[in-house]
C-alpha cells in the first residue's frame, strides 16, 4: 500500500497532525483525572473521591457534621469528551485519506468541500464544548471545595488540585484556535475558491 506523506509538508497536512496529539491530550487530561476532598472533624478523616464523568454525589454524617455535595456536571464533560473522540476519529480519517488519496482530493471537487465543511463544524465544537467545559469546571470547584456542611463550618475540609482539568480547558480553546486556523488552507482547496481565482484571472 503506497502512501503520499509530502502533503504532511503542507499545512494542511501539518494541521491534521496539530489536530490529532491536541485532540488526544485534550480529553485525556479529563479521563485520566480523579480528586480527592478530605473532611476533618475532630479525630474523624472522610475522603470523597470522584473522577470522570464528574456526577458528584456524596453525603456522610459525622457525630456532629453532616456533609453533603450533590451536583452533576457529566453533561459538559461527556460533550468535551466527545468532540476531542469526534476529532481524533475525524483526524485519523482525513490523514489517511490525504495520504493515500492525495490526487483524487484534489481532482475531486467535493472532497476539499465537505473536508472544509466537517472543519468548521468541529471549530465550533470546540469553542462551545470548551465553554461549556469551563463553566462546568468553575461549578465543579465550588461543589468540592465549598460543599453544603452543618453546622456551617463543623469541619475542615481540603480539596485536591485542579491544575489538570484546567489545562483541559486550556488544550480545549487552543483546538478551537487550531481548527478554526485550518480553515484558510482548506478554503484553498475548495471550488469556491479556485473559481474566485479563476474570475480575477478572467477580469485580468
Amino acid at each position: 500500500m503506497d502512501f503520499n506523506l509530502s502533503v504532511f509538508k503542507e499545512p494542511r497536512g501539518v494541521m491534521r497532525i496539530l489536530h490529532l496529539v491536541f485532540s488526544i491530550c485534550a480529553f485525556a487530561t479529563i479521563v485520566d483525572y480523579t480528586g480527592i476532598v478530605t473532611f476533618n472533624f475532630e479525630d474523624k478523616h472522610v475522603n470523597f473521591e470522584y473522577s470522570y464523568p464528574f456526577s458528584v454525589i456524596f453525603s456522610e454524617n459525622l457525630t456532629g457534621c453532616y456533609i453533603s455535595i450533590s451536583n452533576d456536571f457529566s453533561s459538559d464533560a461527556k460533550f468535551f469528551v466527545a468532540t476531542g473522540v469526534l476529532s481524533l476519529l475525524y483526524s485519523l480519517f482525513i490523514i489517511f485519506v490525504y495520504a493515500k488519496m492525495d490526487e483524487i482530493y484534489k481532482t475531486n471537487k467535493n472532497y476539499p468541500l465537505y473536508d472544509f465543511l466537517i472543519t468548521v463544524f468541529l471549530a465550533v465544537l470546540w469553542i462551545s464544548s470548551s465553554a461549556a467545559w469551563a463553566n462546568g469546571l468553575t461549578g465543579l470547584k465550588s461543589a468540592t471545595s465549598y460543599p453544603i456542611l452543618n453546622p456551617e463550618k463543623c469541619c475542615k475540609v481540603i480539596a485536591s488540585g485542579y491544575s489538570t482539568l484546567n489545562i483541559s480547558v486550556i488544550l480545549g480553546f487552543l483546538n478551537f484556535i487550531i481548527w478554526a486556523a485550518d480553515l484558510w488552507f482548506l478554503y484553498k482547496e475548495t471550488a469556491w475558491f479556485q473559481g474566485a481565482q479563476s474570475s480575477n484571472n478572467g477580469e485580468v
